[in-house]
């Protein structure tokens, strides 16, 4: 079968810097590929040109005719003052279909999502629920390929759980493309990666298999690449030396033979850059070197929000080298912990309605918040980096601003650069580069992974483990969760706000949707008795109950349609027109297969309702 979507030598530039050249990338049904590369290495760009919304330089863009496309952008953007289902409705207005299925997809696609309110005005929606609402919409359309541009960003573990069911189950896209920093979510859903990046030859390495098997291959790749410039560098270096004698030595050579000992040098300067080109991000965050056996210590505290317990009767120990997580759900209160603890440096801080908090004299925190504060766009880089002029005093001494913003991977020419021209990862690693500059007894990180590139994240995880300080670090990542965290706070589980070994075990403990609100209400953070789960009271949940209110005359609709498309395949012009037949019967089969999934679904939610 044809393929999809076809990239052929695909070029892009801004300015002077090339974001990528001569890029090949092919799209067929059943592709589940993962897009990952270094921050600012062109993966946006690249997704924005294969769906249209920009032109590439250079190379051939094909698409199979009447391929269908759905773009996911890392911005959610609706009508803030309308419900969910009116932004829905709205994204089906160009589509060519009967009302009633426009309905019975926005109603089945928001029961899939475990939308709570559907009329609810998406200006209320959390940062959570607005990424889901984005997530159903490019959905709706039923697109041959979903492309999409960091789909986690903002979802909550729960959220990228949901989010992996979608993709990867039965109604889910034929194909999809995607741009994602989440380790877990790409081995869990991806069956190719593609890495764009300037150490390939290509521009890109493709591997058809899950990101563990891509790690794998591009290990043995690197390798490969590292002794070919070994193998290169001597070769060179005995031809050089050759070049180096006097002309009557070089005379009695063949000129091939000198025209070869350029031609190595310059392979060797390609693989050389390519090498260099593997350079990590230097993230080495500063201690204070405070020697006590306990930093923090917090006993019985507890804080309510607008008439709900956040969390009671919670005790945390920070000490040097404690490294402690925290989950649960948006809006949780994990947040609202962090700033508690940060109030124990900052008198004018938040503090607890009840309960003590001790710590050390002049403690030192440093906070990193998920709401980080906007760098000026206009602000030169240099600037940014180098707030007081052109060095910074890091680990006690003064490091000049360039070479600080080599160990951000910023090369010398971008420190002009204004900061709203970079991308969302580099402007992250920006505002990390301000962090290493404090030291710090406690490190407070909430969600300090949004657009790190995966070689930064893997950086970011080794420096965690290295800080010699308490760590606290609220994050979505999973992997980041299991490589650096010894234990686990856990908001929203049946036992309220306890301590767990793993995020599985957290996800074990928590309540079905709709009963978050009644644990959060209980929260005890040293466990007690567990609520009693009420059994089913063969109550729909509102979206069901809606859902089931309308199914009826759905099917009946549907089943006109059916008997309408039988008595056309009767008419004498449909007969003797083989391809007007064909048509009208393939229309028949759809047809009739979605009354009975209809059908299906009406005995569930009848199960639902007398159950």
């Amino acid at each position: 079968m044809s393929n999809l979507i076809t990239c052929k030598s695909v070029s892009k530039s801004f300015g002077a810097q090339a974001l990528f050249q001569n890029i090949s990338l092919m799209v067929g049904n059943g592709d589940r590929i993962g897009v990952i590369g270094p921050n600012g290495s062109g993966k946006s760009t690249l997704l924005k040109i294969i769906c249209g919304l920009e032109e590439q330089d250079g190379g051939q863009l094909l698409r199979r005719k009447f391929v269908r496309l759905s773009y996911l952008a890392q911005e959610d953007l609706f009508d803030e003052e309308h419900s969910v289902s009116h932004n829905l409705m709205a994204a089906l207005n160009d589509e060519d279909i009967e009302e009633t299925e426009k309905y019975y997809r926005i109603d089945t696609l928001l029961s899939r999502a475990e939308f709570p309110d559907s009329d609810a005005p998406v200006k209320n929606l959390s940062g959570g629920w607005r990424k889901r609402l984005s997530i159903c919409r490019a959905m709706l359309v039923a697109p041959d390929v979903l492309v999409m541009d960091e789909p986690t960003n903002h979802l909550d573990i729960e959220g990228i759980l949901w989010l992996e069911k979608m993709l990867t189950g039965n109604a889910g896209p034929s194909a999809f493309l995607l741009v994602s920093h989440d380790r877990h979510f790409l081995e869990n859903c991806s069956n190719r990666m593609v890495e764009l990046s300037a150490v390939y030859p290509e521009g890109t390495f493709q591997v058809q298999g899950s990101y563990s098997e891509f790690l794998e291959k591009r290990e043995e790749f690197l390798v490969g690449q590292m002794e070919e410039e070994e193998r290169l560098a001597n070769k060179a270096r005995r031809e050089i030396e050759w070049l180096r004698r006097g002309p009557k030595a070089r005379s009695t050579k063949a000129k091939y033979r000198i025209d070869e000992a350029y031609k190595l040098t310059g392979e060797l300067a390609e693989v050389k850059a390519r090498n260099r080109s593997l350079s990590n991000v230097q993230i080495d965050f500063e201690a204070t070197g405070r020697k006590t056996k306990k930093l923090l210590e917090a006993q019985g505290i507890a804080k309510a929000f607008g008439g709900r317990t956040l969390f009671s009767d919670l005790d945390i120990v920070l000490s040097p080298g404690s490294r402690l997580g925290l989950l649960g759900r948006n809006g949780c209160g994990k947040s609202t912990l962090m700033k508690i603890l940060a109030g124990a440096a900052d008198p004018s801080g938040e503090v607890p309605d009840s309960g003590t908090i001790k710590a050390v004299d002049k403690i030192r925190v440093v906070s990193f918040d998920q709401n980080r504060a906007t760098i000026d766009p206009a602000l030169s880089l240099r600037r940014a980096l180098a707030p007081e002029g052109d060095a910074v005093m890091y680990n006690g001494r003064s490091l000049h601003v360039v070479s600080w913003a080599k160990k951000f991977l910023f090369r010398p020419d971008q420190l002009e650069t204004p900061v709203g021209q970079l991308s969302g990862g580099e402007q992250a690693r920006i505002l990390i580069a301000g962090l290493m500059r404090q030291p710090a007894d406690i490190l407070l990180l909430d969600e300090p992974t949004n657009d790190l590139d995966i070689a930064s994240l893997d950086v970011l995880e080794a420096s965690l483990l290295d800080f010699p300080g308490a760590l606290v670090l609220v994050s979505h990542d999973r992997y980041l969760l299991d490589r650096v965290c010894q234990r686990l706070l856990g908001f929203g589980g049946k036992s309220g706000v306890i301590y767990y070994a793993d995020y599985e075990q957290w996800l074990a403990d928590l309540p079905e949707t709709g009963k978050v609100e009644e644990s959060a209400k209980k929260g005890s953070g040293k466990g007690g008795q567990e609520p009693v789960e009420k059994k089913g009271n063969g109550r729909l949940s509102y979206m069901d109950q809606r859902e089931y209110d309308q199914i009826e005359e759905i099917i009946a609709a549907e089943e006109a349609r059916v008997e309408l498309l039988q008595k056309k395949m009767e008419l004498p012009e449909i007969v003797v027109n083989p391809d007007g037949l064909d048509q009208c019967w393939q229309e028949l089969e759809l047809t009739q297969a979605k009354v009975e999934q209809l059908y299906h679904r009406w005995d569930e939610l009848e199960g639902k309702k007398i159950g």
